[in-house]
């Protein structure tokens, strides 16, 4: 088969088109430094500011309120360190809280704030599905709690997390809240308003804009900290020259995926669920990671018992089949992911993990070729043909 087969979304996209071509004269003609004042710098400038009200109106948010940085790992360091260290400065508390299946970016920055400056860190727990209780968030809410940091969809198992419930119970605390939803963008709504967050984190690599380029929605008056210190951009919130090509890439491929998004959602669904049902029913041994439909709608994640999850993931990739075991993070590592871990699966099982992430490219050939297979590897790889 000469057709290779993408099933990684999840981990990147490719650059749409009308991007690329958005972004091109600023690597060229359009090369200002934005902090300039001369003509030149002038127009990087105007370009940056267009971005920012172009997303701000998606976001539902101040143009002032978008903090352009370099990914969602960086927005997610910002918004957790500098909440934090405000929080210290001001005598506003000394305790945060986390969800165990969160992406390193949070768990290891929450991990360094407690072991080097003595921040208390609480991390939830999850059910089986991956689902945080609201019950369980208000229980662990103590009087010094400043930050609560929840992911809107995670990006192994797909759940999404009922962010504007589990927000509305940090407000009612007088507590702040920071949302992960660098999977959630480009698939679900990201109207902050709705959503009830503090400090939102996104990255355009994950809805077909660049590598390289992120934001941090923070409200207005809520972070004051830099965890990067130099010049004045960014409103003094994140110090350096903006990468402006980017930037207008990343306000691009938001415009447009948020035009399609209903489309591209619904047409991924149908797939997914059309492989969802195939895995299950045709390989013994096999549990479907994650809730059954309140999950992401182009994530399909599993585990096989008996099987190393890498090595089926070379075992595809020599049928041409791109997939991901897990957090593209993760890939590579023989130890179980925090998130298969959080949902009290066996180290065995967790180890064999797969994740099958669709995109808009994604066809109904592509899913039959998985369909014939998958099972066939599974099979083999277990030694029962």
């Amino acid at each position: 088969m000469d057709k290779h087969i993408y099933m990684d979304y999840a981990a990147t996209t490719p650059v749409d088109p009308e991007v690329v071509a958005a972004m091109l004269p600023f690597f060229s003609n359009e090369y200002g430094n934005p902090s300039s004042i001369h003509r030149w710098g002038q127009r990087a400038d105007y370009a940056i500011t267009t971005a920012r009200e172009e997303i701000a109106g998606i976001l539902c948010c101040e143009a002032d309120e978008i903090i352009f940085t370099s990914c969602g790992s960086e927005s997610n360091n910002l918004a957790l360190r500098g909440i934090a260290l405000e929080a210290r400065e001001l005598n506003k508390g000394n305790h945060l809280i986390i969800s165990a299946i969160e992406h390193p970016a949070i768990l290891r920055t929450a991990q360094q704030l407690q072991k080097h400056y003595a921040f208390d860190v609480t991390i939830l727990p999850v059910d089986q599905h991956g689902f945080i209780s609201p019950k369980d968030l208000t229980n662990v809410i103590q009087p010094d709690t400043f930050l609560v940091s929840i992911m809107y969809a995670n990006n192994e198992i797909g759940v999404i997390q009922p962010i504007a419930e589990l927000a509305a119970i940090t407000h009612e605390h007088n507590i702040l809240f920071h949302s992960d939803a660098v999977q959630a963008a480009g698939q679900l709504s990201l109207d902050t308003e709705k959503l009830g967050v503090d400090l939102m984190s996104v990255s355009a690599h994950k809805f077909y804009g660049p590598k390289g380029v992120g934001l941090l929605y923070a409200k207005r008056n809520t972070l004051s900290h830099s965890h990067q210190t130099g010049g004045s951009q960014e409103n003094g919130l994140r110090a350096g020259t903006q990468n402006v090509p980017l930037i207008v890439g990343m306000a691009t491929a938001l415009k447009i995926v948020s035009g399609r998004q209903s489309h591209d959602n619904s047409k991924m669904k149908v797939l997914r669920d059309k492989l969802i049902e195939s895995v299950l029913d045709n390989i013994s041994e096999s549990i479907l990671t994650g809730h059954r439909t309140c999950r992401l709608p182009n994530n399909a994640s599993f585990a096989f018992e008996g099987i190393d999850g890498n090595e089926l993931l070379m075992h595809l990739d020599l049928l041409n089949i791109a997939a991901s075991s897990g957090s593209a993070c993760k890939t590579g590592s023989p130890e179980p992911s925090n998130v298969l871990t959080a949902l009290n699966l066996s180290p065995k099982l967790s180890l064999g993990s797969l994740r099958l992430s669709l995109g808009r490219d994604t066809k109904d050939s592509d899913i039959e070729y998985i369909q014939q297979v998958l099972p066939k590897v599974v099979n083999n790889m277990r030694g029962t043909l």
